[in-house]
């Protein structure tokens, strides 16, 4: 069972990476030790709702990448089906794609549905020690906001307490 503020499972998984050497590589949660690391699962490819959220992180991987922060996707897709997929429909996307074919990945991560071997949406943030921040796992007939990631990223880095709807810039809150 996953827990807050200890370590993330650590996997090292097969991924498309559009630019790299054959555009395949090997991701380990290794590789990001020192930075903080936004790890989204969807269900597959070639479907709907997928590539907008996917889309949604590419316009905004620059902005993450400013505040040391990686953006990392998995499905239960092959390398392949990323490979084309993403190369007919997603060509601006630059962070890798993991591909989690034999389901240990979104099995340790808690969102892979048993029944039909996809993993639901989740969106996982890491902090660059390793630890687990910040866990959301929705229905898959709703995407997720990039924006919200984006505003709860810059909440956990001010390493203070963060009152509802905090926004960068606002003060945290004083314990008394």
């Amino acid at each position: 069972m996953l827990k807050l503020n200890q370590p993330a499972p650590a996997f090292k998984q097969p991924a498309y990476q559009k630019g790299i050497k054959d555009d395949f590589t090997e991701i380990s949660l290794e590789d990001y030790k020192g930075k903080w690391v936004i790890l989204f699962f969807y269900p597959r490819d070639f479907t709907f709702v997928c590539p907008t959220e996917i889309e949604g992180f590419a316009k905004m991987n620059k902005d993450f990448e400013k505040l040391n922060t990686v953006v990392v996707a998995a499905s239960t897709d092959s390398v392949f089906s990323h490979k084309a997929w993403f190369e007919r429909d997603l060509k601006d996307v630059e962070f890798p794609i993991l591909a989690d074919t034999n389901h240990t990945l979104s099995r340790d991560y808690g969102v892979l549905n048993e029944s039909d071997g996809t993993a639901e949406r989740g969106t996982f943030i890491i902090d660059p020690d390793g630890n687990l921040r910040y866990v959301v796992i929705s229905d898959g007939n709703v995407g997720r906001s990039v924006e919200e990631t984006m505003r709860v990223v810059k909440a956990l880095q001010t390493g203070g307490l963060c009152p509802v709807d905090w926004e960068p810039g606002e003060a945290n809150l004083k314990p008394e």
